[in-house]
């Protein structure tokens, strides 16, 4: 009896990413629930700028935050595996904010086809409050295939067409030779 083979490689790089992210979203959502709940409180002396004791910590937060989201994208490319789509979304890729709507960011479907005529050409745009980075996703466009398997449905159209040719070439020197 040997040992049983993990169905997923690298699990505990797994675990570790999904507690970044999960960490990650409670300290950023934690951080503007302190601005809302906190009676204004100042803190440090005369010298320094009063600055109200929650938005310390909401800074706080966001920083531990924005850490987490940074050992997350180190970790999985130092492990070579693909964070999934949705995560990758909510993730500022230029300064590694978790990207809450309305908090962090704001978003707008934006259409620049003439007189906005063409629905397919709708696009999600989200802009990050704090690096001013645009995001831009597709919306309801149907996703490109890849690459091989384009190439390989290419080549049998193709061949299909060129057999539909060459069966016309014989029915037509046939018509023509009178047969």
């Amino acid at each position: 009896m040997g040992k049983l083979k993990d169905p997923v490689p690298n699990r505990s790089l797994h675990s570790r990413i999904t507690f970044l992210y999960q960490s990650s979203a409670h300290f950023a959502t934690r951080c503007q629930q302190t601005e809302l709940n906190s009676p204004t409180q100042y803190s440090g002396t005369t010298e320094e700028k009063a600055i109200p004791e929650s938005k310390q910590a909401s800074r706080g937060n966001q920083a531990l935050s924005r850490r987490f989201i940074t050992d997350l994208r180190a970790i999985s490319h130092k492990s070579q595996i693909r964070i999934s789509p949705t995560m990758k979304r909510s993730i500022c890729k230029y300064c590694d904010t978790l990207l809450v709507e309305g908090e962090t960011s704001s978003s707008v479907i934006e259409n620049k086809s003439k007189g906005c005529k063409k629905p397919w050409a709708d696009v999600l745009v989200v802009k990050c409050h704090t690096c001013q980075g645009v995001k831009r996703f597709p919306v309801q466009a149907p996703r490109q295939k890849r690459r091989p398997i384009r190439e390989k449905e290419s080549k049998e159209r193709n061949e299909k067409v060129s057999c539909g040719q060459q069966e016309k070439e014989r029915h037509d020197v046939d018509v023509a030779m009178g047969t």
